[in-house]
């Protein structure tokens, strides 16, 4: 998958030192996907999807994971349509972006996340599982994805 950086927010440092740990987010309405990563290996794995009704219950669970993991650098899959248009959610993941980097104080890069969501459908289909447990872990391992990405286009 090519990576694409889309951008980081403005006025906070983008690149980590190495040795610091990222928290990757796969944005969405019902649930989000998190992986976590460290800049001297490279290797992002799928951390937990966080599946709360409010916004606020959201914001609760990723303070928890922030506060657990202390991250360097938070990243954010960027939906974009395939032909790189931006779009409503396109919209609606910046501001979780920006609403992440004014609540933790931390970095924030965007990325593109194009089919990220459908590559981790896909392998968690090749390795048998039913609809239901993909439901389950498809988020976390799209922000695998995107964090992996991320590492892969840094290297």
């Amino acid at each position: 998958m090519p990576f694409l950086m889309v951008s980081p927010l403005p006025s906070l440092p983008a690149r980590p030192a190495a040795g610091s740990t990222v928290l990757a987010f796969d944005f969405g309405l019902k649930r989000i996907g998190v992986a976590v990563g460290e800049t001297l290996l490279k290797r992002a794995n799928a951390l937990a999807t966080i599946d709360a009704e409010t916004k606020e219950a959201r914001f609760t669970a990723i303070a928890r994971l922030i506060q657990e993991w202390q991250p360097a650098l938070l990243v954010i899959g960027l939906p974009l349509s395939l032909d790189g248009a931006e779009h409503e959610m396109t919209a609606r993941c910046r501001r979780f972006a920006n609403q992440l980097q004014g609540r933790f104080s931390l970095p924030v890069e965007l990325i593109d996340e194009r089919l990220t969501s459908t590559a981790a459908d896909a392998e968690l289909r090749e390795a048998g599982l039913d609809w239901r447990a993909r439901k389950g872990k498809v988020d976390a391992l799209a922000a695998q994805l995107i964090l992996q990405d991320y590492f892969d286009a840094a290297a």
